[in-house]
């Protein structure tokens, strides 16, 4: 429950202190400082719920992403908060809009557009490029 409201607190801190538009601005409001994803049903989930992805054309450990533009508008990062951390098989890295994404085991996260809710995985195969990430 504390991590609960410890997570509602500092989403609501950063849609609030934003001064400049993001084009990541949900995902901002949903990554944390210390629990940038969970496990739900075999696959890595946000703090929001919903499903992660990896990117077929992301090279793994590179610290790079290759999803920008039309890309990041369906495929949101995931973002990482200024003060998160690396920690354990997560690290973060800058993309080319100065936004922090997170990445698991060098691959970077993703969220789909057309996933509504928690649970949903419309995702997965899309374009032959995106595969539900997993832990």
């Amino acid at each position: 429950m504390k991590l609960l409201i410890a997570t509602l607190m500092a989403a609501a801190a950063l849609t609030a202190c934003s001064s400049k538009p993001a084009k990541h601005e949900a995902a901002k409001a949903s990554a944390t400082a210390d629990t940038p994803t969970r496990s739900a049903d075999g696959v890595l989930i946000g703090p929001d719920g919903k499903s992660l992805y990896v990117f077929a054309k992301d090279t793994v450990g590179s610290g790079a992403s290759a999803c920008y533009d039309q890309c990041a508008k369906n495929w949101p990062p995931l973002v990482a908060a200024p003060t998160a951390k690396p920690a354990g098989d997560y690290t973060i890295l800058i993309r080319t809009d100065g936004a922090r994404q997170w990445a698991y085991k060098g691959a970077p996260l993703y969220y789909f557009v057309k996933d509504t809710k928690a649970g949903d995985k419309t995702g997965d195969g899309v374009g032959g490029n995106w595969k539900l990430a997993r832990p």
